[in-house]
């Protein structure tokens, strides 16, 4: 792991090129359990940019129900104000009941793009086609070209069977969709004690790994696109070995949805 070098894959990721000049950013969506540190996790990256702590998602640090009612676009800045070429769509977390946390239909109408800027999440019913929060024509934009899933190690044996269900059927479709998918495993340092002492142990910690190992087993993703982080939390200021690991996973992210989006070879109808 290169730790060393957080300057040049943050300059890497600031100045990346997407395959189609026609389309400005890659839309890049965010899934999990309520609390996992979904929104926590898009406020780090914010932080790695712009150098500072930022809180561009809001999150709560108290409630056992998902804080994210609004289905939102965020723009990630760099610290001279540029707009970075990748975005984050933060959405309601999944719980296991049903009725409760967002519902797997809206999850997928948003993978196509189909969820307008703003949509209330209502748990009991999803949108429909008729509703004036459904996009009849979304352009290229609009659509995911990765789905992040965000789980927390520390929580993953512990996970409901419902709640695995409804992440695997949103995965059944994002891979009919053809969209790559990863997994973002936060609070590694709660999980072990090693990597709370010294962050950079993450890739050697044995806990770390078997946990890597039980998310790929539940979601059936690969270990090589599932990457431990630490979000920023308690934190007052940055920390590089944090940036890092969040970079490194950001740069495969970004190259993932890249891919995605060349091999929809999109023509006319982009932004």
């Amino acid at each position: 792991m290169p730790w060393g070098n957080k300057d040049s894959l943050r300059e890497k990721l600031r100045n990346f090129k997407l395959c189609s000049s026609d389309v400005k950013f890659v839309r890049l969506l965010i899934v999990g359990e309520v609390g996992a540190g979904k929104s926590s996790f898009i406020n780090s990256v914010n932080n790695v940019f712009q150098e500072r702590i930022t809180s561009g998602a809001l999150v709560d640090a108290t409630s056992g129900t998902s804080f994210t009612k609004i289905y939102k676009t965020h723009h990630i800045k760099g610290k001279d104000g540029s707009h970075l070429p990748f975005v984050f769509n933060d959405i309601m977390g999944l719980e296991s009941a049903d009725g409760q946390g967002a519902h797997v239909q809206d999850i997928i109408t948003a993978l196509k793009g189909f969820l307008e800027e703003g949509y209330k999440f209502n748990p009991a019913t999803p949108v429909s086609e008729k509703d004036s929060n459904y996009k009849t024509n979304p352009k290229v934009s609009d659509q995911t070209f990765c789905l992040v899933n965000v789980l927390a190690a520390n929580k993953v044996s512990l996970m409901d069977q419902k709640l695995i269900q409804k992440m695997k059927r949103i995965r059944e479709v994002a891979t009919e969709y053809n969209l790559p998918q990863v997994i973002i495993l936060t609070k590694v340092d709660e999980t072990c004690p090693l990597v709370k002492d010294d962050l950079r142990k993450v890739y050697t910690s044995k806990k770390i790994k078997e946990k890597m190992q039980e998310c790929s087993n539940l979601l059936g993703i690969p270990l090589s696109h599932i990457f431990p982080v630490k979000n920023y939390h308690e934190e007052v200021d940055t920390n590089d070995d944090m940036d890092v690991l969040i970079l490194k996973a950001l740069d495969q992210i970004v190259n993932l949805a890249n891919d995605a989006l060349e091999n929809q070879n999109p023509s006319e109808n982009s932004e």
